[in-house]
């Protein structure tokens, strides 16, 4: 009994206060650990916190359209695919090429403060951004004539995408994405793949070589393949960064995520890359991938996808297994869509298996798709594309695009996100192209007047390419309204090719002659006669002489008169008489034999289009320019102790020299040593003597035996001995005659033995080492020229330099009136369209003529509208044009008069009347015509034509209708065929008079200046 009452006796143990502390610490430990993985769970179901934050940001990130540009605005920098295709990473060049043209930007985006932090932290532009854009062309009143759009085929919205491809893409891609049970679910996060997706990340850190499937969710895929450098993620770094702008992008319109996230199935569906193919390009979303790579139309795909009960299962699982390929083939599509199309498959068929499984499509639609096999069928897929003829003007405006932009490829040109408005009036360039088209009918044809004599009276109107250009003045501007043509090619003929246009050189050589006067009226206006008496002029200057007599005895000193005066003086139209001119004697003919034997002045041979008066004309300003500075140039011919002479042959014989020397590089450029050696031989008449001067100047160091091996290949009946053979072996040694000597006997021009000689030795030597290695031979075979008892010789080489020197002066005056190319043909018959020309440049400088001297640009483009809708978008349009004179106004005031009597009087004549005023009066209608015949002619040494291949034929008319519109009009055949056609220039004046009444009912011809009709005259004046 005692024990127990002890027990009870004895104090009961305490908990310590230290214990009881961290017990509570524990506990309270733990319900904050619970409370936040309660919060966290929460937070990682619902996104709660992630919504209140982001859509806060939200509100901030905005932007607006102001005039004038922006001081802040921000471009995309890295250049992800999305920013690179649609042209926003390369804006800002873009915007300083087009200021740097005269452009300037009216309105720009301004994007908040909040917008342009989080994109200068390194977020991608948060913004709703486009699915599809593309180049659009508008006309002068905003109708659309050209549009392209990238991707083209494309879901509207969730409902228009057919819920088997929306199951099956969750399945693939993102389980939860369309889960409505959270409305403010992030979907740039998917927990359970962003945690794989870390783990994976640890793994190969510690194991390099691992690549694990990727985790990212639709949303964080979209950025990465629209914003990321390449469309892919190059580090960790890289991938936070697409989630937060995912994030920040999903939270724009407010907490509740559910439009956004239905708008990402859609967005990704629409955009996803599938590749590239020739022929189609890049191809993104799957209605583009279905059309490219399978053929299949979008909206019929769609049907069959969206459980048609009416469609045969095989085919429509056929096509869901087409579909289903496409979204598994995006983690490599180039690998899976452009390689082996066996891998895809058995890839796709195991996710028929396990989407079957569970239970995202049946499997009745599992085993009929299971059956069928993949095919790409390139066969069925068709390019749509306008016809080239209904797109010439568009092109036109593409192609001035893409040089002001510093876009290489139209490819790339038709994928920005952008908008022109162009010059140009849709339903004239309509009008007009349809006419052209019906021109090429033979009945039509017929029925308008375009078969007769000088028109098509032989040739089939089939084969005849025409081409218009109208522009219209306008005070900041030349703009174009039409550029149409019927060649059915994308060339574009105005622009692109180098025409010999005849007469149309006439106009320019007018002008020069003009601007010649004008000049020397400047130089001696303020003189007075006794002072003019004493200035002192050549013979060889008749423009000066005609100048300085004409000033002297007319009071009137106005350059108007002097200009007028200067087209009554007379020039000679007989063919008799030859020219040496361009290197060699030539003679030339008119069109009309009854011109022979005239003398005419130069507005009456402007009038009717007469050669020689123009071949003689421009001799004079040939002579102008020569004799320009006569204490220089004229006393060259003169002194023969001038050391500049010696300058001059020294430099035509380089000249000539290269030009030898090229003929001769392509006659023997890739043949072989003994190919080349029986090309030379073949081309003289071989003697003996002749084979062994060629032998030892080519193979220099072979023997005689060689040398008899040599003759004997090509005269086998030489029958010579070997002291004969000895004998020239010695004599014909290269020690023994210079170059020049060497080719004089062996009746060849010692330049070519000299090559012969160098490529055997170097056989893969090109243009420029044979150029730079045969410096001293050029001199060396014009030695003979250098010696003074070659006066005469020496005086027609340098006065030919001379010439050319003096056409460089002719170039450098058209070339300030636009003409086109770097040089002209140094010859009289540049002024017969010997230098070739384009419409657009003659068209450019009858601008000119009609702003009364003052140089305008061409319009093609009024406004450019970028990025529309976006932070970056930027409107530009035209500023102030800088007007350039090029010409006193004298000039073209009159030049105008003579090209109106072109038109009333002369070759012209045909289109007379044809555009009037409401009273009835005609209205001032002028051009100049032009036709070229374009030949390629060899001649004897004789100047006898050996043989001609036609080139081309072509009719031109450059012209000009009141003081407003101006333009040009070609009809052109190139080819062979060229030889079946006679047409002259009279072919497009006749068709101007057939495009007179579209134009007159489509333009403003109010207020234009009118010109009253010559009286009638009894023969109609020839056509040229």
């Amino acid at each position: 009994m005692s024990a127990p009452v002890e027990e009870e006796l004895q104090p009961k143990k305490r908990i310590s206060t230290k214990l009881r502390i961290v017990l509570v610490l524990v506990v309270l430990f733990l319900a904050m650990g619970g409370l936040l993985v309660y919060f966290a769970l929460d937070e990682f179901r619902t996104s709660r916190l992630q919504a209140q934050f982001f859509a806060g940001l939200g509100r901030e990130l905005t932007f607006q359209v102001e005039s004038g540009p922006s001081q802040a605005i921000r471009f995309p920098q890295e250049g992800g695919p999305y920013d690179l295709r649609f042209g926003y990473a390369d804006m800002p060049t873009y915007l300083g090429r087009l200021e740097a043209r005269d452009f300037d930007i009216e309105s720009q985006a301004r994007q908040s403060q909040r917008m342009t932090m989080l994109f200068d932290e390194g977020l991608f532009m948060p913004y709703h951004e486009k699915d599809q854009a593309g180049l659009t062309v508008l006309d002068r009143a905003n109708r659309t004539i050209y549009q392209t759009r990238y991707p083209q085929r494309l879901y509207p919205n969730l409902e228009a995408v057919p819920r088997l491809l929306t199951d099956s893409l969750l399945y693939i891609e993102n389980h939860t994405l369309l889960d409505p049970s959270e409305p403010r679910r992030n979907p740039a996060v998917e927990w359970s793949r962003f945690g794989k997706a870390l783990s994976d990340e640890a793994i190969h850190l510690v194991k390099p070589g691992y690549r694990p499937p990727g985790g990212s969710t639709l949303a964080t895929q979209i950025e990465k393949y629209r914003h990321s450098p390449e469309g892919r993620t190059g580090s960790p770094l890289e991938k936070l960064r697409q989630m937060l702008s995912a994030s920040v992008r999903a939270y724009l319109n407010g907490e509740d995520t559910t439009a956004a996230r239905q708008q990402l199935v859609v967005d990704y569906l629409n955009t996803v890359p599938l590749a590239a193919r020739a022929g189609f390009g890049e191809i993104a979303g799957v209605g583009d991938g279905l059309w490219a790579w399978y053929g299949r139309d979008f909206d019929e795909a769609n049907r069959l996808l969206s459980d048609d009960p009416t469609a045969p299962l095989a085919e429509r699982a056929l096509v869901y297994k087409e579909a289903l390929s496409l979204l598994i083939s995006q983690r490599s599509p180039s690998y899976f869509l452009g390689g082996d199309i066996e891998t895809l498959e058995a890839l796709t068929d195991s996710y028929l298996r396990l989407m079957s499984k569970a239970g995202v499509i049946t499997p009745e639609l599992r085993d009929a798709a299971l059956d069928q096999s993949l095919k790409q069928q390139k066969e069925r897929v068709r390019l749509p594309s306008p016809p080239p003829i209904e797109r010439k003007g568009a092109n036109a405006v593409r192609t001035q695009l893409a040089s002001l932009l510093g876009v290489r490829r139209m490819y790339d040109l038709d994928r920005l996100d952008l908008t022109v408005k162009s010059t140009l009036d849709l339903p004239l360039q309509q009008a007009v192209t349809a006419e052209l088209i019906k021109l090429r009918d033979p009945d039509y044809a017929q029925s308008v007047g375009l078969v007769g004599k000088d028109l098509l009276a032989e040739g089939n109107p089939t084969g005849v390419t025409y081409s218009f250009t109208l522009l219209e003045r306008t005070p900041n501007g030349n703009r174009v309204r039409v550029q149409a043509d019927n060649f059915d090619q994308p060339f574009d003929i105005n622009e692109g090719v180098k025409l010999d246009l005849g007469s149309t050189a006439k106009l320019r050589t007018l002008i020069n002659y003009l601007q010649i006067i004008a000049q020397l009226h400047d130089q001696y206006m303020d003189l007075d006669r006794q002072a003019l008496n004493k200035v002192e002029v050549v013979p060889q200057d008749p423009i000066r002489r005609w100048a300085v007599d004409y000033l002297a005895k007319t009071p009137d000193h106005s350059l108007s008169a002097m200009l007028a005066a200067s087209l009554e003086r007379k020039y000679s139209a007989n063919p008799g008489e030859s020219f040496f001119t361009g290197g060699g004697l030539h003679s030339f003919v008119n069109f009309d034999r009854n011109d022979n034997s005239r003398i005419l002045t130069v507005r009456e041979a402007t009038r009717r289009s007469v050669n020689l008066v123009y071949i003689r004309l421009m001799r004079d300003i040939v002579h102008y320019y020569l004799y320009q500075d006569p204490g220089t140039r004229a006393a060259l011919l003169g002194d023969t102790s001038d050391p500049r002479r010696q300058q001059y042959l020294e430099t035509f014989a380089d000249r000539e020299g290269r030009v030898f020397l090229a003929g001769f590089y392509r006659k023997y450029h890739g043949k072989s040593f003994p190919e080349a050696e029986a090309a030379l031989v073949d081309s003289i008449h071989a003697t003996p003597k002749r084979l062994a001067v060629i032998f030892r100047s080519i193979e220099p160091d072979a023997d005689q035996v060689q040398m008899a091996k040599f003759i004997a290949t090509y005269l086998p009946r030489a029958g010579l001995d070997e002291e004969e053979l000895g004998k020239m072996y010695d004599e014909y040694s290269v020690d023994r005659f210079n170059l020049a000597d060497r080719g004089y006997l062996a009746g060849v021009h010692p330049l070519e033995l000299w090559l012969l000689n160098y490529l055997r030795v170097h056989p893969a030597a090109t243009y420029s080492e044979v150029m730079e290695a045969s410096t001293a031979q050029r001199q060396e075979v014009y030695h003979w020229l250098f010696k003074t008892r070659n006066k005469y010789k020496q005086d027609k080489r340098i006065k030919q330099l001379l010439e050319i020197e003096a056409f460089k002066k002719v170039h450098q005056t058209w070339k300030a009136l636009g003409y086109p190319f770097e040089s002209l043909v140094p010859s009289y018959a540049t002024a017969l369209g010997a230098s070739a020309d384009r419409p657009s440049a003659l068209a450019d400088l009858m601008g000119v003529i009609v702003n009364d001297g003052v140089r305008l640009p061409t319009l093609r483009i009024d406004s450019l509208h970028f990025a529309a809708g976006t932070p970056y978008d930027t409107r530009l349009g035209r500023g102030d044009a800088k007007p350039v004179r090029v010409l006193p106004p004298e000039i073209p005031q009159l030049v105008r008069q003579v090209l109106s009597e072109v038109v009333e009087q002369g070759t012209a004549r045909r289109v007379a009347g044809a555009f009037t005023a409401p009273s009835g009066k005609h209205l001032m209608v002028g051009g100049k015509t032009g036709t070229g015949d374009n030949r390629f002619k060899t001649f004897a040494r004789g100047g006898a034509v050996t043989s001609e291949r036609v080139v081309s034929r072509s009719g031109a008319f450059v012209f000009y209708i009141g003081d407003r519109y101006f333009g040009t009009l070609l009809a052109y055949v190139a080819g062979p065929k060229a030889a079946n056609y006679k047409f002259t220039s009279a072919l497009p004046v006749q068709i101007l008079k057939v495009l007179a009444p579209t134009l007159k009912q489509q333009l403003d011809l109010q207020g234009l200046p009118t010109v009253t009709p010559p009286p009638a005259a009894p023969v109609q004046p020839p056509q040229e």
